[in-house]
């Protein structure tokens, strides 16, 4: 009997960066609100907050190394935490330049981006490894169950759906009984 898959040592690495990110990302929205509702001070630890997110950005990408070459793990997380890394990076600038029009509108995106890439992490499909894949469905219908609308795949042996019938064939049209008492005209 085969053991159940844990998540490798390098998942869990990248899992507990992921929080850490997502968690640091959440809070940046609040110290710029703090910041716009009169806290001035909140605007300097907004940047500390986005700088230690650039550090944890850089290593998220190590981390995803890991677990793409060590753990096995999806190819696609190791460009998504790149493009990660370099929108923190765009986002700082764009931030200390006071380009808000850049500014807010990423940063909406870094915090989408992460949230998802978060909820990922924990979910049980980040802790399948890469290339371990159940087998796909036929492209075809089993022969008892042809599909209706393919006639390459009708099977011989199946009637084909007109009239509803009995064992001893089509049910023929009822025709009125001559002796049966009829309705008038306008009743029917």
């Amino acid at each position: 009997m085969t053991e159940p898959h844990r998540p490798r040592a390098t998942l869990w690495l990248l899992r507990i960066l992921l929080t850490v990110h997502v968690l640091a990302v959440l809070g940046q929205p609040v110290l710029a609100g703090l910041f716009l509702s009169g806290d001035v001070d909140a605007i300097a630890v907004h940047g500390a907050v986005g700088s230690a997110l650039a550090a944890v950005g850089l290593l998220l990408v190590g981390a995803a190394l890991l677990h793409v070459l060590g753990g096995r793990g999806r190819l696609w997380i190791l460009p998504v935490t790149v493009a990660l890394f370099l929108a923190e990076g765009l986002q700082i600038g764009f931030g200390f330049a006071g380009l808000l029009n850049l500014h807010i509108p990423l940063g909406v995106l870094i915090v989408t981006g992460s949230i998802l890439l978060a909820a990922w992490a924990w979910t049980p499909w980040a802790a399948r490894p890469r290339g371990r894949r159940t087998p796909a469905a036929p492209n075809h219908p089993a022969p008892d169950h042809p599909a209706p609308d393919h006639p390459a795949l009708e099977h011989p042996a199946a009637p084909t759906p007109t009239a509803p019938q009995t064992p001893a064939g089509p049910r023929p049209a009822a025709s009125p009984d001559p002796a049966a008492p009829q309705a008038p005209e306008g009743r029917r």
